[in-house]
C-alpha cells in the first residue's frame, strides 16, 4: 500500500485509529485501570463509542482510507491514541519507546499491524534514545521540529536524524517546558498544532521565544489559544488538508479565529473519548499518508 507523511497539513489519504472498545476492553477494566494511566476521571465505554462514530465519520467523509488498529493484549487503553508510537516517512516506519511505562507494549503492537499491511520498518529509536510521536511536528517536508523535554531526550534526536539522512534536511530542537510536572503528557504537539503551510494554532506561553520567531519569520500566522481553551485542548488541532481540520468542541475562541483565518472547522464531542486521556484528534489519530504540500 502506499505510504509516507511528511507533512502535518497535506491531504490526509489514509489514517490508523483504533475503536474504544478495543483499547477501553470493557467498563471495569476502565474502573480498574484509569487512576494508574494518569485519566482525569474513569471514561464511560458507551459514551466514548458514541463520540468515536462522529470522530470516525468526520474521518470517512475526509479521507480515502481509514484503517483500524486491532485489539492487542499488549497494548492498554492509551493505545486509542494512535499517533504517539510511530512516524511514518516516504521511506517507513519509525517506531518510539514510550515513556509511560504502561505503554511500552504499544510500539510492537502497532509495528506488527503496519508490517502485515505492508509498510515497512525503517527504524527503531532505541538504547538511551527516548522520543514519542507528539514531540515530533513536520514544518515541511524537509524540516522537522521536535520537542526535548521528559518523553524525548537528544539521544532519540540523534538516533532520528540518522534514520532520517536522506529525507530531512534541518531538525529543529525545541525545548520543552517544565509545565505540569514529568508525570503530565506535554509534547511539542501540545503547543502547536500546524493547520495549513501558512497556518498554525499555538500555546505561545509553553513555547521558546525563537521557535515563535522563527515560524512568523517563515510566514506562519499563529492562532493563539486563550489559557481556558488550552486547557480543553483546544491547541490540539488536526488537519485534514485544503484548510480543513478537526477540532474537540469546547474552544469558541480558537474555534472563530481559525473561521476567520478561512479554515473549515469540523467538531466532535469528545468528553469521555479525548478530554479525560487528555488526548485531542491528532493524538487519535496515525497518519500513514498524506500528500505532499512542500
Amino acid at each position: 500500500m502506499k505510504y509516507g507523511c511528511q507533512s502535518m497539513t497535506g491531504e490526509l489519504k489514509t489514517v490508523l485509529i483504533k475503536k474504544p472498545e478495543r483499547a477501553f476492553r470493557n467498563q471495569q477494566y476502565l474502573k480498574d485501570e484509569y487512576q494508574a494511566y494518569g485519566y482525569l476521571e474513569c471514561p464511560d465505554l458507551q459514551k466514548a463509542q458514541q463520540e468515536f462514530a462522529v470522530f470516525e465519520e468526520i474521518l470517512r467523509q475526509n479521507t480515502e482510507m481509514v484503517l483500524y488498529l486491532p485489539y492487542d493484549e499488549s497494548a492498554g487503553m492509551d493505545s486509542i491514541y494512535t499517533h504517539d508510537t510511530v512516524k511514518v516517512t516516504k521511506n517507513g516506519a519509525i517506531y518510539f519507546p514510550m515513556g509511560k511505562k504502561l505503554r511500552q507494549g504499544e510500539p510492537a503492537a502497532t509495528r506488527r499491524y503496519l508490517e502485515s499491511i505492508g509498510i515497512p520498518t525503517l527504524g527503531t529509536i532505541g538504547g538511551a534514545g527516548k522520543m514519542e510521536g507528539g514531540d515530533v511536528v513536520w514544518i515541511d517536508e524537509e524540516t522537522v521540529a521536535i520537542g526535548m523535554g521528559y518523553r524525548t531526550n537528544a539521544e532519540g534526536i540523534r538516533q532520528f536524524q540518522d534514520l532520517t539522512a536522506d529525507l530531512v534536511k534541518e531538525i529543529i530542537t525545541v525545548p520543552m517546558p517544565h509545565g505540569e510536572g514529568a508525570d503530565a503528557c506535554l509534547h511539542l504537539m501540545s503547543i502547536i498544532s500546524m493547520v495549513d503551510r501558512d497556518l498554525a494554532v499555538v500555546y505561545s506561553k509553553y513555547m521558546p521565544v525563537f521557535f515563535r520567531e522563527l515560524l512568523l519569520e517563515r510566514g506562519i500566522k499563529l492562532i493563539e489559544v486563550p489559557d481556558e481553551e488550552y486547557d480543553l485542548l483546544g491547541s490540539n488541532v488536526l488537519s485534514l488538508g485544503g484548510r480543513r481540520c478537526m477540532v474537540l468542541q469546547g474552544s469558541p475562541k480558537t474555534k472563530e479565529a481559525l473561521l476567520e483565518a478561512g479554515a473549515a472547522v469540523l467538531e466532535y464531542q469528545g468528553r469521555d473519548l479525548s478530554y479525560f486521556g487528555t488526548g485531542g484528534p491528532t493524538c487519535l489519530t496515525c497518519p500513514l499518508l498524506r500528500e505532499s504540500n512542500g
